[in-house]
């Protein structure tokens, strides 16, 4: 079974690059002309939301350099130690739904200092993969289509990456801690 499923991950993607032409050619579709109409599409929607990323990296930018973040940071501190999560993750839960690079390299850094296997490297590995980096898509896909009225989403949104820290937390500390 494993050298089948072995060989499915190996040949599946190029299959499918060498089957999506000959299925084009055989329905008579110009690949050439509709990847070039595709690629200009993507260049006008790439060009209709580079303000609003713009305004996105200057307002993380100024949430983080005015401080903003740690006073958050220290305010929630005591509750969160006081449940038993590990305050070194509190400042993931919150970077998490504003920028994915950000996330990502503090939960590098957080491995790093702690280790993968850690209670807390486990932790900043499951926040990862459960949450989304929220604020990022409501700029980059509500301002592509030109949205402007994203309230509801961004609330739930932010409850989602709420609910996938906090079931993150738990399901670790219930299965490693």
């Amino acid at each position: 079974m494993y050298a089948f499923i072995n060989t499915i991950s190996i040949w599946a993607i190029p299959v499918i690059v060498a089957l999506i032409p000959l299925y084009a050619f055989y329905r008579k579709i110009p690949v050439y002309e509709s990847f070039v109409d595709g690629a200009k599409g993507g260049f006008d929607t790439a060009i209709k939301i580079v303000p609003h990323l713009v305004g996105m990296m200057v307002a993380i930018s100024v949430f983080r350099a005015s401080g903003a973040m740690d006073v958050l940071l220290a305010g929630v501190r005591p509750v969160m130690e006081g449940l038993g999560i590990p305050s070194e993750v509190l400042p993931l839960s919150i970077l998490r739904s504003i920028t994915g690079a950000g996330s990502l390299a503090f939960a590098t850094d957080l491995m790093k200092e702690h280790g993968p296997d850690s209670l807390i490297g486990q932790i900043a590995s499951t926040i990862q993969g459960s949450s989304d980096t929220t604020l990022y898509v409501l700029t980059v896909y509500f301002g592509a289509v030109g949205i402007r009225k994203s309230r509801y989403a961004l609330k739930v949104g932010l409850f989602a990456d709420f609910i996938g820290f906090a079931a993150s937390v738990l399901l670790c500390l219930l299965v490693f801690g």
